[in-house]
C-alpha cells in the first residue's frame, strides 16, 4: 500500500517562523523536532499497518463463512435428495393388502341346488354358503411400476381352499388427453356393481340380474381403454376387449377374443357446493361369443348380447359423508340369446333390475334394504321343460340389512332376505363380517 509521509502542522510552522540564524544555532531543538515527526510518522503508519491487518481479517472471515454456508446448503439438499432411513431397500416393493370375509347363515334351501326358472345360470349363481363359511378373501399388492405403469394383482381365496387370480394388469398413468389404457386380467367397467369387490357391496350377496346374466360379476383376460372428458361435468367413456372364457362367453371365441364391451357414464353435483347431492348414470353394453358353453347338462353356442343402465344418487348433510348420507342405487338388465340350446334353436330373452337405498343414519351405523327381480320370456315348445322354461315364474328377493362399521377397516352385517328367485321361498338369515389389513387402496361407493 503507498504511503503518504506528513509532517505535523505546528513543526513545519515553527520551522517557517524562526529565523535561519536560530535554526542554526539552536541544533538541538531542531533533533528534538525531528525525532518528534519520526515517532509520530511511526506510529500513523502502525495505526495503517493494524487497520490494514483487520481489515484482511474480516475480509478472510466473510469469505470463510460464505463458503461454509454454501457447503452447508448443498449437504441439506444432497440430503433432501437422499431417501429416508429404510426406504431405499422399499422404493420398488408393492403396496400389500389382505382383506377377510367370512359369513355364517341359516337358510332352507340347499345353495347347491339354486336354481332360477328360465336361466341357464354360471356355475358361480349361487348363494352364500350355510352354517360357517370363509367367504371369498383376497390378498392384494399394487405399486407404481414406474413414471408411466401402474400394476396390480388380486388373489382370492375360496370356502374350498383355492385360490385363484382375480386380478392380474397394468395401467397407463401418464397418457395425454385424458386417456386410460388397462390390459391384463380385471374386472369389466360395465355397470355401477361389477368392477367394484365384493367385499365393498352394500349387501352381503350381490343383486339377483348379476347373479342370473353375470354369474356374479364378469372379469376376463382382455384390454381397456377409458376417455375422461375434460369437462365440468363428470363424462367417461370406455371400451373392452376380453378373451371370453367367463360367462356368459366361455368357450375363448374367435381366437381368443370372444367377448366385447363398450360403456359411458356421466354426473355431477347438485345445487351449489353439492348441497343437493350429486348423481351418476350410465349405459353399458356386452358382447358374447359361447363356444360350447356346458353348466351341468346343458350346452349352448351362440351369440349374447347385454344392456345395462344403472344409476346413483347420493347426498349428506352438507357433503359430510363421514356422519350421516343416503344412497340411491339401482341397474336394469335385458339379455337376449340366440344360437343352439342343447342342438335346439335358441331366441330367448331375459330381464330384471335392483334397487336398493342405503341410510347411514350415524356414524358407524348404516341400515338398507333392496328388493330384486328377474324374469325370462316365454319359449316355444322345443324349449319347454328345459332349464330355459321360466314356467311363468317370476324371480324376486326382498332384502333389509344393518351393519356397523368398527373402522374404515372392519365391519359386521346382519342382513335377512326373503329369496322367492326359485320356486318355492327361501328365508335367509346371514351374519357377515368383513376386516382388511395393511395397504389396501380407496373403493367406489
Amino acid at each position: 500500500m503507498r504511503q503518504t509521509r506528513t509532517i505535523p502542522a505546528a513543526a513545519l510552522m515553527a520551522l517557517l517562523a524562526a529565523p535561519a540564524s536560530a535554526l542554526a544555532a539552536d541544533d538541538a531543538t531542531l533533533q528534538a523536532v525531528r525525532q518528534d515527526v519520526a515517532r509520530m510518522r511511526a506510529d500513523y503508519e502502525a495505526r495503517i499497518q493494524d487497520l490494514e491487518k483487520r481489515l484482511a481479517q474480516t475480509e478472510a472471515a466473510s469469505t470463510q463463512a460464505a463458503t461454509t454456508a454454501d457447503a452447508a446448503r448443498k449437504t441439506a439438499e444432497d440430503a433432501a435428495r437422499q431417501p429416508a432411513p429404510g426406504t431405499l431397500a422399499n422404493g420398488f416393493n408393492p403396496a400389500i393388502g389382505v382383506v377377510l370375509n367370512g359369513t355364517a347363515s341359516t337358510m332352507k334351501r340347499d345353495p347347491a341346488t339354486y336354481r332360477i326358472p328360465g336361466f341357464s345360470l354360471g356355475s358361480e349363481a349361487k348363494p352364500v354358503d350355510r352354517g360357517f363359511a370363509l367367504g371369498e378373501s383376497e390378498i392384494n399388492m399394487s405399486a407404481n411400476i414406474d413414471q408411466a405403469l401402474y400394476g396390480n394383482l388380486t388373489v382370492s381365496y375360496a370356502r374350498d381352499n383355492t385360490f385363484s387370480v382375480e386380478e392380474a394388469f397394468i395401467q397407463s398413468t401418464t397418457l395425454p388427453g385424458g386417456f386410460t389404457l388397462r390390459g391384463g386380467r380385471f374386472k369389466s367397467g360395465i355397470g355401477t356393481l361389477n368392477e367394484q369387490h365384493a367385499h365393498t357391496w352394500d349387501f352381503a350377496d350381490a343383486p339377483l340380474p348379476y347373479l342370473a346374466m353375470l354369474g356374479g360379476q364378469y372379469g376376463d383376460d382382455g384390454a381397456q381403454v377409458r376417455w375422461l372428458a375434460p369437462t365440468r361435468m363428470f363424462v367417461e367413456l370406455g371400451a373392452e376387449g376380453f378373451r371370453g372364457d367367463a360367462y356368459p362367453a366361455n368357450g375363448s371365441a374367435h381366437k381368443g377374443a370372444g367377448t366385447w364391451s363398450a360403456f359411458g357414464h356421466m354426473g355431477d353435483d347438485i345445487g351449489k357446493g353439492g348441497e343437493g347431492g350429486s348423481w351418476r348414470v350410465g349405459v353399458s353394453e356386452l358382447w358374447t361369443r359361447a363356444e360350447g358353453r356346458t353348466i351341468g347338462d346343458d350346452t349352448f353356442t351362440g351369440n349374447n348380447r347385454l344392456t345395462i343402465v344403472d344409476g346413483v344418487y347420493k347426498w349428506a348433510p352438507n357433503g359430510n359423508f363421514a356422519d350421516r348420507y343416503v344412497k340411491l342405487q339401482g341397474e336394469y338388465f335385458h339379455r337376449s340369446e340366440s344360437g343352439r340350446f342343447n342342438d335346439l334353436a335358441d331366441d330367448t330373452s331375459q330381464q330384471g333390475f335392483y334397487t336398493q337405498a342405503i341410510w347411514q343414519f350415524m356414524p358407524q351405523w348404516r341400515t338398507g334394504i333392496r328388493y330384486d327381480r328377474v324374469w325370462a320370456s316365454a319359449v316355444g315348445d322345443e324349449l319347454a321343460g328345459t332349464t330355459l322354461d321360466p314356467q311363468g315364474h317370476v324371480g324376486s328377493r326382498q332384502s333389509v340389512m344393518l351393519d356397523y362399521s368398527t373402522s374404515e377397516f372392519g365391519r359386521f352385517r346382519l342382513q335377512g332376505n326373503l329369496d322367492h328367485s326359485t320356486t318355492k321361498p327361501d328365508p335367509q338369515l346371514i351374519l357377515q363380517y368383513t376386516v382388511s389389513f395393511g395397504a389396501h387402496g380407496a373403493h367406489a361407493y
